[in-house]
């Protein structure tokens, strides 16, 4: 779909955005199939909490030395944000996600978080008075159709229920944690807020690990090196490369462009499950995926604007989850 030409205020895109754009588009698509992988000999969530703990580690402790350094330090209210929407989008979006990729195919669930502009445009509406383009309205509409096809047929068609039903509600908690983030009270440096969030939402990952009886279950010599490399993909590519990329796209890409992630990553997803983990795909599913598809691309192209700081600043937040 074309979101229609960029505007006058969106800049040229050079060689560099357009390598970084197909990045983001790749890496984060792979991010369920790596995940899927990840926990066929791994804790799920352990190896989450291993991974956002790192990456905030290195993410934070390389942002906190750079900008400013006396005006902009963090505090104890910027650390409660930051826990606060590490525990919505990572704790609870990811979490489950981690632990249902268990036993729901890593395309379907892509399809089903691929849903998250449709409920973070319903909440605008009901949650705050914001008024929504035609645009906007008419992809709710067959968004959520397109859902309720994805999901009823799935449950039909004897995927996992328990795990299908866990992927919606983090689909809800990823939506609920990015409203917050809009007003949140952190660091006026993103990649510094955006380091304490993974590092508060990976230890409360490693926490719940913990707590649900992974540790006790931990067996080293049962891991897998294919887990273990994707652990270390999803690590290194899908938390730090990967949302570098996009750092780099949103602050100097057309938004339109920088956004097309969002319905460019679950058809990467349902491609690699496909060829690669022999995932069923049945003619429902391309149907109900190609509609959630469509209608998140006419729900972001309606907001095709130029960002804000503070629009930056959310988005960054969100996709750190990634």
């Amino acid at each position: 779909m074309d979101p229609g030409p960029a505007r006058a205020s969106d800049p040229p895109m050079s060689a560099r955005l357009w390598a970084a754009l197909i990045a983001v588009w790749i890496v984060w698509g792979t991010t369920y199939l790596a995940i899927a992988i990840t926990v066929r000999s791994l804790p799920p969530l352990l190896s989450a909490g291993v991974r956002f703990l790192t990456a905030g580690t290195l993410m934070y402790g390389w942002a906190i030395r750079r900008g400013d350094r006396t005006g902009d330090r963090p505090t104890a209210r910027h650390w409660r944000s930051a826990a606060i929407i590490g525990a919505f989008l990572l704790l609870a979006s990811n979490g489950p996600i981690v632990i249902a990729e268990q036993r729901v195919p890593s395309g379907l669930t892509a399809l089903i978080v691929a849903s998250v502009p449709l409920f973070t445009a319903l909440f605008d509406r009901i949650l705050f008075g914001k008024r929504l383009p035609n645009q906007v309205v008419v992809g709710l509409c067959t968004g959520f159709l397109g859902a309720a096809l994805l999901v009823g047929g799935s449950i039909a068609g004897h995927v996992d229920v328990v795990g299908t039903l866990m992927i919606v509600g983090a689909v809800l908690a990823w939506t609920l944690g990015s409203l917050y983030a809009r007003q949140a009270n952190l660091p006026a440096r993103p990649l510094v807020g955006t380091g304490m969030e993974m590092l508060a939402g990976g230890t409360m990952m490693l926490v719940a690990g913990v707590l649900s009886g992974e540790l006790v279950t931990l067996h080293p010599s049962e891991f897998r090196v294919s887990s273990v490399l994707a652990l270390a993909y999803l690590l290194v590519f899908g938390s730090l490369i990967g949302f570098n990329c996009y750092v780099r796209l949103i602050r100097s890409a057309p938004t339109h462009l920088a956004s097309t992630y969002a319905y460019v990553n679950p058809v990467v997803a349902v491609i690699l499950g496909t060829l690669i983990l022999h995932e069923p795909l049945t003619s429902r599913m391309i149907i109900a995926g190609a509609v959630i598809v469509a209608s998140v691309a006419l729900i972001v192209s309606a907001q095709g604007k130029p960002v804000t700081p503070e629009e930056e600043a959310e988005r960054l937040r969100e996709a750190s989850g990634e």
